[in-house]
Order: C-alpha cells, then structure tokens, then sequence
C-alpha cells in the first residue's frame, strides 16, 4: 500500500515529508533534516524539557486554533501531520530581533550552561501565546516540565516575571522585602532603578572598594596602585538589584507570527485515513471510530498512540518493537466532552490538560458538594507531569497503560468512575472497580476492545472525597504510593454508608482495600474507627519484605498516614457542617495535616556591592554583566558539540557495555549486529593500534579485552550510518559471560539494617542491601573484604588520648551512630557526553570535537590510543552544557573510541550519549561512610568525640571511607580533599581523620563539584549538631563557639588569613532574623501536631587550588588584530560558569577598551597546549592572571606608540605597532605559588586561599508522608571583590540548589546485581524549579578583598554547594521536634539520619503510632531485597511479583 505525504509546518515553512518513518522523532527530524539544532536533546524521554517546542493546530471541535507546548524527543514526526510547529530559531534571533522572552532570561541572568534554555524558552513563549499576562502561578506551573542544573531557577523566575500582572511590578516587590527584612538598611531609588545605602554600624566599614582601571599587581603591599590598598571614605552602596526591567522590549502579542493560513483554509475538509510505512513500523492515522474499530479488529495487536508518551519510552528505552501502531486522535468521538446528569464524560482521547481544564471549570461553576471528586482529580493532575506531557497526554491511555504506580486510577476507581468499551459490533459500559485490573499491565479489555469514554461522577450530599500522592519531589514525579479515598454518609448522620481506599504502589496493579472498607460500614466516623481501618490496613495492604519496588516500611506507613489525613479532613468538613451526631471534634494542633501542599509565590532578594563611583562605563569588573553567550543561547544559536552540522558521509557510533559487575568474557557475537541496515563494523580491543590502557593510572581500558568490572563496561562498539541504526546493531551484540564474585557497595552503604544499628522501630531499609546479604554474593562489603585502592590516607594533629581523657563528654550512648552515609549524586549535566572525530586523512592528524573539561587528557588519551604523538591530535571545545566535574575524565572512554572509529573508517565519527547511557558509564559523586571510632578513655568506652559541657570540641576522630568503584580515577584526590575538610570551619585541637578508597564493582566514581569537600564538610556538621543536642545548648552557639579565628593553623596546619567567617556568621545571623524566626518556629510546633518545622545555620569553609600541586597553572594567548578587535585564548573551557565571561572582563580593564572589542571563541590544544583541566574552582584565578599577563606584555609594546601619539586611539596605536612590525600577539602564563602539602609531615600549603560562606535555612515537614517545603534561605558568601556579582551570585545559587539535591533528594539505585536503575529524569530525580526556597536571599560580603587573586575577586564555583547541607540540618531539626513529641513510641533524642534526607527517610525518622503498627519482625541477615526496577514506559517502579 502506497504511503501517504505527511504535511506540516515548521516556523511558517511547509514541510512535505514523501517517506516519513513513524520511528522518526520531531527532534531528530528538526536536528537533522532541517538543521534546527536550537532545540536540544536533553533526555529523551520527556523529563527534562530542553526539547521543548509550540505545536499549534485548529481544533474541530473547539473551533479555533490552540497553541500547547510539547516533547519533541517523544512526537513521532507522523502525529504532526497538518500541525504548525515552532522551535527557538522561529520566534528571534540575535541576527535579527531577540524575542522579549529570549531578551529577559539572557539580561536576567537566566542562562549559564544555556542548553536547558532554548526548552526554556518555549515553554514560557507558549505560555504567552496563550496567555499575555499570565499570574505569578501560571509562570511557575509552565516550567513543571523543564529542568536547569546550573542557575538554581531564581533568576529564570525572576527574569520571567516580569511579565506577570501583578501590582506595582518586580522592583517594588523587592523594595517592599528589604524595607521588612533588612533592619539597618535604607531602601530608595534613583535614575537607574533601586538600591540599598547601608548605615554604618560595627559591622559596617566606610571603606569603598575603589577598582582601579590599571592593571592586577597580585597584592603587592609596596605598589601604591594596588586595589588592596586604596581608601575611599564613602558609603558602601549595596544593588538587589541585577537587571533593570525598564530597558526590556515590552511584549506585543500582535506581532507574533500568524498561524498558517494553508493550515486554517483546511478545517472545513474531511479528515481522511492516513498511513506511513517506515523501516519497521507502519502509522495508520484513524479519521472515523468505524476505520478505527475495523483497523483494531485487523490488527488486535496494534497500539493506540495519541501522546507517545508511553510507547516511545518502551520503543526507545527497552528496545519494544511495535509493526502497527493506530492513531485515533482524530477521531470526534474520542475528544468530545459531555456534561451529564451523573458526570463528566471524557472521550478516551482527551488529553489530560482538556481534562483539568473542563474540572476546573466545573469547580468553579458547580455547587461544592457535587465537585469533590473532580477536586480529586485536581490534585493529582496539579502534579502529574509538565505542560509538555499533560498537552498531548491521554486521559484513555494513562487507563489503559495501567501502571500500577497510576496517579489517576487510584482515584477513578474510588469514584466509581465509568468506562464505555468498544469493539466491532459491541459497546458495553462497566464500573472502574477492582475486577478492572487483573495483573500487571493488565485490563478487562479484549484484544480487538478500544476504551471509548470514560465517565467522572459528581459527588453527592455526604459524600467526601480526597485524593493523595507521595513521591521522591513533588513536581513531575512518579508515586512512591498514591491513593482515592471516598466515604459517603447516611442522610444527615457520620454513619458510613460506602468507603472506597484505592491504592497505587502497593501491589502489581491498582487495588482496593475492600476487607477493611467492608467492615466499616454502619460503623461512625469517630477514633473507634480510624483504629479499625489503621489495623485493617496494615494487615490488608502488607508487602513482603522483597516486594519489588522497595522502601516497604515506608510504603505501608503510607496508607495509613495517607488515611489519618483523609479521616482528619472528613471530619473538619463534618466539623464544618455541625452536625450533631458521635463525630469526634478536630484537635487544632491536628488541623495542618488536613492542608494540600501549597508553596507561596518565591520572594528573592540579591544584594551585592556596587562599583566604586567613579570607575569608568567602559570597565565592567565588578559590574553584573550578563553572560556573553545568554542571548545567542536563548535563540538556539550557541553552538554546542552535536550541533555542529554533520560532515558529508558521517558515521554514528554506540558503545556496547557489559550487562554484568563482574565476570569473564568468553565470546562476542555480531552477527545479528550485521543485519541491521546500515551496519558498518564492530569495534572492540583488538582494533586499537596503539595502547588499550587508559585513564589517569593506566588502570583502564579503552575496551575491556579479557574480563568486565562494572556494569557499564565498555565492550566495544558499532558504527552505523545513522544514530537509530547504531543503537538497533548494540542491542543485537551478543557478549556471553562467566561470572566472577562481586564486591557493590561499601560496608553500610544504602544503609546497614542489622538491628544492633537501630530499634526495630526505627530502621531504614534501603534497596541494595536485599538479596545481597542473603546470597553473600552482590554485597560482600569491600571493608570486610579488605577489597581497598592503596594504603590509608591520614591527617593526624595534636594528643588524641589526652584530648578525650580531659574532655566532660565522650558521647558514650552514641551506639547507634557509630556509622554514617553520605549517598553519591549523578552529575546529571543537560548535555551529555559528546565527540565528534575528523579524521585528516595524513600524518595520523585527527581534529576532535568534545564535551570535556579536559581537552589535554582528551588529546593525550587519543594519541595513546592511536599509537600517534600529542601533537597529531587537535582538541577543540566551544562550550558544554554543563560539567561539574563530570566531564573531567570520565567521557574520555567515550572520546577514544569515537577517535578509533574515525580512524578505522576514514570518515568523520560522531556519538552523543544518551541519557541513560551516560548515567550508567560515567559515575558520579563518591559515596561515603564515616564511622566513628570508639576508644577505651579511663575505662569508660565511647565515641570518639569530646567536647566539654559548654560544647567546645577537644578530640575527634573519623575514618573515612569512599566507594571509588572499578578504577582509581580521581578517587585518591577526592579523599584527600574530604581530610582537608573534616573540620569545616572548627577549631579541634586533638584531631585524627583518615581514608580508604574502597575498590567495588561500580563504574568508577569521579570529580564532581565540591571534590569530596562536601562529603567532609557534612561530616562535619553532622557530629557537631549532635554535640549540640547531647550538651542541651542551642546549635548555632555551639558552632559558633567552636569556629575558628583569625590566624589560626587548621589541622593541616595552614594558617588562616583574611578569615571572614565570623564576619559571614554575623551578618548571616542578622539579616534572617535568626532568633526571632526561632521563636517562631518553636511556636509553629507547639500548635501544630503533624506539620513541624526546622531552622539551621551552618557555615563552610573550602579550600581553593588544586591539591596536585602541578595542576594550578594556566596559560593565555591573545591576538591584536590591525583593527583593534582582540581574540583570547585561554587553558579554560566554558561550562556555564561563565569563565569566557570574566575573561573578557579581565581583559577589557587591563587593555582598557570596551568588552565589545573582545572576543573568546573557544578552547583549543593548538593555542594553548597542556592546559590543566577546567575544575577546582581555579580557572578565574590562574587564566584571569594568564590573561592579564598576556595584556601586560601588549601594552609594554603599544607604551611607544602611545607615548608618540598621547591623544590617540585604540585602533591608532595597533595599527601604528603593526606598521612598525612589532608583534601583536603574546602568550601569557600563571602558577598559583607556595604551594606543597605533605600527608607524611603534616606541612606545607595545600591550599592558596579559602572562600567563606554562612547559609541559614528554614523547611517545614509533613511527619506523615515525609513531605518538605524548603520556606527560606539566607546566604552570605565572600566572594572577595566580586569580579561580576551576577555571576558570582548565579554561582552561589546554582551550587546551593545542586547541594540541596545532594542532602535531600537525589539517590542512586541499584539493582543485587550492581546495574544502575536510575537512568534518566523519571526514576533520578534533580531540583525542579519548585524545589528551591520560597524566600531565596543571597548577599556578597562587602569590603572582603582577597589579595590571593585576580582584581581582589575569589574562587566561587564550588565552595557554596555544601551550604545546601542547611536544608538537611534543617530537616533534622523538625525530625526532632516530632520525635520529642512522640515519646511513647521508644524515641531517643539522638537518631540516624543518613544524606540524603528523601521522603522515606524523614517519615520512617518521624517515628509514631503509624509506623509501630508497620514494623515488621526481621531476621538479621535476612533484609528486603527491594530492586527498583524501571516501570515500563513511565520510568515508574515495576511492580511484578
């Protein structure tokens, strides 16, 4: 049969596609086809939004035309077929007119690493498009689909809202804050917007930071021009304010472009049948029920498609095939919505934003009584999933799918929903109810059967109805368990005359507890009976302790917690109502936990020190420039690595990797690999002309040859024609395997449940322990196997014996915390890991294109391989979408063999990683497990930790250990860095901290930002808030008390120099207003049973350099061209940070011309070779001094001409150098000096300076789900002069939100066997835009110049990620509050609570009459094999037995 034309528009262009391929998706089509690279690939399954685009039809049945956002990573290209589509590059450009969108986030400081923007973008445009002058809310609900790792979301809300209707604008918002909250600050405005004169006061300095326009002297005392040493008796001037409103273009919706008017002359033409024949597949698009029901009749095997949501997931990710799939979204019966006496009736076809519009309608239309299901419904949609999948989504499919983890069906099953089924020939309508679902994935439906409607039911009098969802984060997240509840009483009575608890998450589909519901009915609604339903429930919805999906005590905690909110909920309506029957009272301290979860609109405040008047226009340090590229990022033209257009006869490469932890390989068959179209070969150890060793010790290897030792490993690899084409021929090699033992985790990690750790009451089981310590196979912990990369690392200061023998406390009932977990965190950066190879075809010489922070371990990698010298092989880097630390070594694996495809071929080789992928090779943060030792003090036996009663700490303690994985890596550097951090701020005198690298069979853990700090900071601060709790002193005085002063020697022995710290603490102190929120914190849980709420201040001090000394150096290369325009070059590589920025900055002062004579292109091994790679936070130091060395060496050749000409030009006294043929070009190069630390002496510098900050932060706690609100956070940070504040504070923010992740959301899980399952945004979840605190404040520290760098500035990328610890402290803070007042439950004051803190763990902590009714009796050795495995499609959790 003849394929039918797919028509459709892309930015006004008609698109006629003859040979559409149902497999082709809109993002590759518009990538590769059309050349629209703006438009990225984040994940590739609709959870990220960096592929975000505008679809826009006319709707039949609306009568008009509709614009919604959408995944084009999911739209099959044949779904588009008379839709118009518009991507980033349709609505400005910097060509012609930037959008006003594309304007505001790039001036508002909005985009860093710029990949998630263009996605960005078009969320926000569409959102317009359909509203002009949408609310504070709207905004915020139009990013649930998009995710940002590096900017922390405030300046993207911020920038955004501007467009907002909202009374008196932005700016008198934020006047309107600091006026409230920042006592000692006066508030005004001037011409240039609003700013904030401080008083002087002691802790204010009338000294002005005045920047001179000459060069950086590096703090030279004896230079009289030195920054450091310049006075200004002015008043400091503080800015909240880092972009002015006033200059954006006002948004004008009539000059948007029209809907195309071919599109519109056809709404009046029938719709015929369409179909398209691809390699494999074949798309029928269905225009009538009859042609649907006969197709579904010749093809019962067939799948439905409307959203693709599902079965593009299934056919991308599990590699499904499916020959036949059926579109009925044309179909009228399938879309109508119908109002009837009984309910809401919704065509299967529906899509769910149709669904939540026509209920909130119907809400706000209705009487109350008759919308409590609809309300229901409500909810759970409110956090479904983003616009982007809620647009094309079906309320049909999410029925038919029937995930067992199902937000909606839960609830249509409680309601008594109706669903009206079809084939040829037959209609019947059937109640939703427990016989519905009859297995995993499975329905009442016949193979030839199509769900037609599906009917919602208005409530009735009486009745009551509540719906309920936990997940790991509240946005676009899968449900740990979710829930319907419905009770309907007897006319005018509390006596129960039908329940209905329907259940997701508790077993292999939806269920219903009917054992329990059925025994209450007649019963009252009153304590008697939340008692019975608790004990029914929690023998009625019991797991094993194997139950597939884990975390079983915290899911069965939650059909109850989750019932006790619905029976408190029924009875304040009752309480409302009056009635006068045995219904018990509400308690008010009990009233919270009836409250949905509501987040108020964010409120921001970002204070920074403005230049010194004075300072020239043209001189930009100091000054909140805006990210060179944001513009050219928010219109999708920054070129990122697969952006580069594809060079005539491409090839595509896809790893191949081991699917065991540990084992031989005895052979490898391609054949079936060879069958794929356009297979061109296999790739594998044997192909390497050089050295198949890699890594930063040669402990690697490009291919494994002989055996395999981590999952993850790099098998070899296939090279195909296309991308498709290579990933179908690496699932069809076959590699067999003996295995061999297996060593995962290390000991205690994911937490070890051995009772002698925890009363029973309070244990934490966590999935990878399971099978593991049954089988003694997947968990034969790396310590007890003495399974360890080299010998101890140790520090070691001062007279431990005698610090504990004259301590008042050696914490001698600290048991149960003799071990503590920080969990590993994925880098999770927007763009994955990419290379392009070009072969030159002479001399070995190959050009490579590459996602790296390590462009010189990349080019040395490949020459290696290749068997070729250095000097053959150019590594080029424009910019990446993020690093972290993440693409320091890890994708050089990935870069080598695309190196040896290009070689082995000829022809250019290119391969991005899909996000799995890369998750499952790349490793991460490194996971610790601290213990405590315990020692034999006067025969008294405790921990090792002694304070005196007034909390000052004498004596401590720690062995550290690291999971490292499979190679060494950088895992030795992470250690020591961790050992350097163990104090974080606090003066011990008798100190003893030491290391091991534990060898498992993981892929190989690596940097990533903060490089162990973090793991050694929380540490840190975990043993320092529970000496708090045991001496009964406020925390904040004892850390406080403990910090230390300046000139101080840490316990490496560094001296402290310019210590701010206690400046940061008092200041940080002050402006949240920490003792009078304390109070009315304590206040909040003293009147509020079930909600409770923590505050914690916490301050981090981090090392900056390099600890391999050889590391901290940097080159610069600059280029004057004739007409004054300079290029820079230098070691750096741009990810986001901004560092291309500063550069440029850096260089306009010490040239002293314009920024926009300045240009940086990119980073390359052939201007400035064996650069370090771009981490440690040091890049602005050492290439900012590089740089300005370089412009030195330029102005001592121009001086001439300049003194011969005083009144000329820039230009002028190039042109009169190059006349006179004197270079203008000059390199320059930077070592950060005295440095040299050694472990063996305990001497030597480790680090040239410190960055300081405080944060302070509030949450509040759902003790029944385990729920958080992060309400706000207070940051002070010493960023030294400030190079560029907007930056800087962009820095500080992005970090604090990745720390926030770290500390309470992001998990890694893996399966017995050591087989990653988080793979991607469904199962991993990042910091949404929701995520961060409601009230986010970020102050500079003022007149803080750091004479250690360039222009006085300091390093800011790292250190303030472990200040999102702040949130964890915080958490632990409400734990405790909720504990104490449960003591009758066996609670102890101190507890375990292992990083990071997620939902289950702070509910399990919150221990109560819940939880005790759920304990179940273990048996040591024999904990719960909890495997998460990926739900089908969804990325939920699969829940077969």
């Amino acid at each position: 049969m003849t394929a039918d034309e797919l028509v459709f528009f892309v930015n006004g262009k008609k698109v006629v596609e003859k040979n559409a391929d149902p497999e082709t998706t809109l993002l590759a089509y518009l990538r590769r086809k059309l050349g629209l690279r703006g438009t990225k690939l984040g994940c590739g399954e609709g959870g990220c939004g960096a592929c975000t685009v505008m679809l826009s039809k006319y709707d039949r049945l609306q009568d008009k035309i509709v614009h919604f956002s959408a995944n084009a990573c999911l739209a099959p290209i044949c779904s588009l077929h008379h839709i118009a589509v518009t991507t980033v590059e349709g609505i400005g450009s910097t060509k012609t007119r930037l959008h006003p969108v594309q304007e505001r986030i790039a001036k508002s400081h909005g985009s860093q690493c710029g990949f998630c923007t263009p996605g960005i973008v078009m969320s926000m445009y569409t959102l317009l498009r359909n509203q002009p002058e949408p609310t504070v809310e709207e905004i915020e609900d139009a990013f649930q689909g998009n995710l940002c790792r590096c900017t922390g979301y405030r300046p993207i809300l911020q920038g955004f809202r501007t467009f907002a209707k909202v009374c008196g604008g932005p700016r008198t918002a934020v006047a309107l804050l600091l006026r409230q909250q920042h006592s000692g600050i006066t508030v005004g405005r001037d011409a240039k917007g609003l700013y904030v004169t401080e008083k002087k006061d002691k802790m204010a300095s009338d000294q002005v930071l005045l920047l001179q326009d000459g060069g950086c002297c590096g703090g030279n005392e004896n230079n009289p021009n030195c920054c450091m040493n310049q006075n200004n008796h002015k008043q400091v001037t503080l800015s909240p304010s880092l972009f002015n409103p006033e200059e954006f273009m006002p948004l004008d919706p009539t000059q948007e472009p029209i809907f195309p008017p071919e599109l519109l002359r056809l709404k009046d033409i029938p719709q015929k049948q369409l179909r398209f024949e691809g390699e494999r597949v074949t798309w029928i698009q269905a225009s009538t029920l009859k042609e649907l029901l006969d197709l579904k009749a010749q093809h019962p095997e067939a799948k439905l498609v409307v959203g693709n949501t599902e079965i593009g997931i299934e056919m991308k990710f599990k590699n499904q095939l499916f020959p036949v799939i059926i579109c009925p979204a044309w179909i009228p019966e399938l879309n109508s919505v119908e109002h009837g006496p009984e309910g809401i009736s919704f065509g299967a076809a529906c899509r769910l934003s149709c669904v939540e519009k026509t209920l909130l309608d119907a809400v706000a239309k209705l009487p109350a009584h008759k919308v409590e299901v609809f309300r229901g419904v409500l909810e759970q949609l409110r956090w479904f999933a983003g616009k982007q999948v809620k647009s094309v989504a079906s309320i049909g499919g999410n029925i038919i799918t029937a995930s067992p983890i199902s937000d909606l069906n839960p609830v249509f099953m409680a309601s008594g929903t109706k669903l009206t089924i079809v084939s040829r020939g037959t209609r019947r309508t059937i109640p939703m109810d427990h016989t519905f679902f009859h297995g995993y994935r499975k329905t009442l439906l016949g193979p030839e059967e199509i769900l037609l409607s599906i009917e919602i039911p208005y409530s009735r009098k009486g009745e009551f109805f509540s719906a309920f969802k936990q997940a790991s984060r509240r946005e676009d997240d899968i449900a740990k368990v979710t829930c319907g509840m419905r009770v309907l009483f007897q006319p005018g009575t509390t006596q129960v005359k039908e329940l209905a608890l329907c259940y997701g998450g508790m077993a292999d589909r939806t269920i219903s507890a009917l054992k329990t519901t059925r025994k209450q009915l007649s019963k009252f609604w009153n304590e008697k009976l939340l008692q019975d339903v608790c004990t029914g429930l929690a023998e009625e919805m019991s797991l094993s302790p194997d139950a597939p999906g884990g975390m079983v005590e915290f899911r069965r905690t939650l059909t109850l917690s989750f019932f006790f909110k619905f029976y408190l909920t029924v009875l304040q309506n009752l309480g409302k109502e009056d009635l006068d029957d045995t219904c018990g009272k509400l308690d008010p301290t009990y009233a919270s936990a009836t409250l949905l979860f509501h987040k108020d609109p964010p409120a921001n405040v970002q204070l920074f020190q403005e230049v010194p008047k004075g300072q020239s226009e043209e001189d930009m340090v100091g000054r909140p420039l805006p990210h060179l590229a944001a513009a050219m990022q928010a219109s999708g033209e920054a070129v990122y690595c697969d952006d580069i257009p594809c060079y005539e006869n491409e090839l595509f490469l896809r790893l191949v990797t081991s699917t065991q932890a540990h084992a031989k390989i005895k052979s490898i068959d391609i054949s079936e690999a060879q069958k794929v179209p356009g297979f061109v070969c296999f790739l594998s150890a044997d192909d390497i002309p050089g050295s198949n060793k890699t890594g930063l010790f040669n402990d690697e290897t490009v291919f494994a040859k002989d055996k395999v030792t981590c999952v993850g490993h790099v098998v070899g690899a296939v090279v195909a024609d296309t991308p498709e084409h290579a990933q179908r021929a690496a699932h069809g090699v076959k590699v067999s395997y003996e295995d061999l033992p297996v060593i995962i985790t290390i000991e205690g990690e994911r937490g070890y449940n051995s009772k002698s750790f925890l009363p029973q009451s309070e244990t934490t089981f966590h999935p990878l322990k399971a099978k593991a310590l049954k089988l003694l196979f997947n968990l034969q912990d790396a310590i007890k196997n003495n399974s360890f990369y080299g010998s101890e690392l140790k520090i070691e200061k001062g007279d431990l014996k005698k610090g504990f023998s004259e301590a008042d406390n050696v914490v001698s009932d600290w048991t149960h915390l003799s071990e503590l977990y920080v969990g590993g965190q994925e880098h999770f950066y927007l763009e994955t890991h990419c290379t392009v190879a070009v072969p030159k075809g002479e001399a070995g010489e190959m050009e490579l294109f590459v996602s790296t922070q390590n462009a010189m371990k990349a080019q040395s990698s490949v020459a290696n391989m290749l068997g070729v010298p250095v000097n053959r092989i150019l590594v080029r880097v424009k910019r990446m979408g993020g690093g972290f630390g993440g693409k320091e070594t890890r994708g050089i694996v990935m870069t080598v063999a695309v190196a040896l495809a290009a070689y082995k071929t000829g022809h250019p080789v290119r391969c991005m990683l899909d996000r799995d992928e890369d998750m499952l090779i790349t490793g991460g943060r490194h996971p610790f497990l601290a213990r405590y030792k315990v020692l034999d003090v006067g025969g008294c036996s405790g921990q090792a930790v002694g304070f005196m009663k007034t909390g000052k700490i004498v004596a401590l303690e720690v062995d550290h250990y690291s999971n490292a994985g499979n190679s060494l890596d950088l895992s030795h550097s992470v250690m020591e860095r961790a050992l350097f951090h163990m104090d974080n701020s606090y003066k011990i005198p008798n100190i003893r901290g030491t290391g091991r690298l534990c060898k498992t069979n993981l892929p190989s853990n690596t940097a990533f930002r903060g490089f162990g700090g973090p793991q050694g900071l929380f540490i840190a601060e975990y043993w320092m808030s529970e000496v708090a709790v045991t001496c009964g002193l406020p925390a904040e005085e004892v850390r406080r008390k403990n910090l230390y002063r300046e000139g101080d020697l840490t316990h490496f022995n560094q001296r402290l120099e310019g210590f701010n710290l206690p400046r940061c603490w008092d200041e940080c102190l002050k402006s949240s207003q920490y003792d009078a929120r304390k109070k009315e914190v304590d206040k909040f849980n003293r009147e509020n049973c079930w909600k409770k709420r923590g505050l914690c201040i916490i301050p981090t001090k981090f090392g900056i350099s390099f600890t391999v000394p050889f590391l901290n150096q940097g080159g610069a290369l600059i280029h004057v061209y004739t007409d004054g325009s300079v290029l820079v070059n230098h070691g750096g590589t741009e990810m986001g940070q901004g560092l291309h920025t500063k550069m440029v900055q850096v260089a306009s002062r010490a040239l002293k011309i314009p920024t926009s004579k300045i240009y940086i292109s990119e980073t390359s091994t052939n201007t400035v070779p064996n650069s370090s790679p771009t981490a440690a936070s040091v890049s602005t130091d050492v290439y900012g001094q590089a740089v300005y060395e370089a412009c030195q060496t330029i102005l001592k050749r121009l001086e001439p001409f300049r003194r011969e000409n005083p009144g000329g030009s820039w230009e002028d006294w190039v042109m009169a150098a190059y006349l006179s043929r004197v270079s203008l070009s000059a390199t320059g190069f930077y070592k950060t000096p005295n440095l040299g630390y050694s472990f063996e002496t305990n001497s030597g510098n480790a680090f040239h300076y410190f960055t300081y900050g405080v944060a302070c932060s509030e949450v509040e706690i759902d003790c029944l789900t385990g729920d958080h609100k992060n309400l706000r956070t207070d940051i002070v940070m010493d960023v030294g002069s400030s190079l560029n504040p907007a930056i800087d504070i962009g820095q500080v923010e992005g970090a604090f939100v990745q720390g926030l992740g770290l500390f309470t959301l992001e998990e890694l899980h893996y399966s017995p066997e050591g087989s990653l399952h988080t793979r991607g945004p469904s199962t991993y979840k990042i910091p949404a835009f929701g995520s961060i605190p409601t009230e986010f404040r970020v102050s500079l520290l003022r007149d803080c110049p750091n004479k250690k760098a360039i222009y006085a500035s300091k390093a800011v990328g790292e250190p303030p990620l472990f200040l999102g610890a702040s949130i964890f402290f915080a958490i632990k803070d409400a734990i405790r509050a909720a504990r104490a007042q449960h003591t009758d439950n066996n609670t102890k004051e101190l507890f375990r609570l292992d990083s990071p803190a997620t939902p289950e763990k702070i509910r399990n902590a919150c221990v109560d009459k819940f939880t005790t009714l759920n304990i179940l009796d273990w048996v040591p050795g024999t904990a719960c094999s909890i495997a998460l495995k990926p739900a089908e499609g969804s990325g939920g959790l699969d829940m077969r037995p």
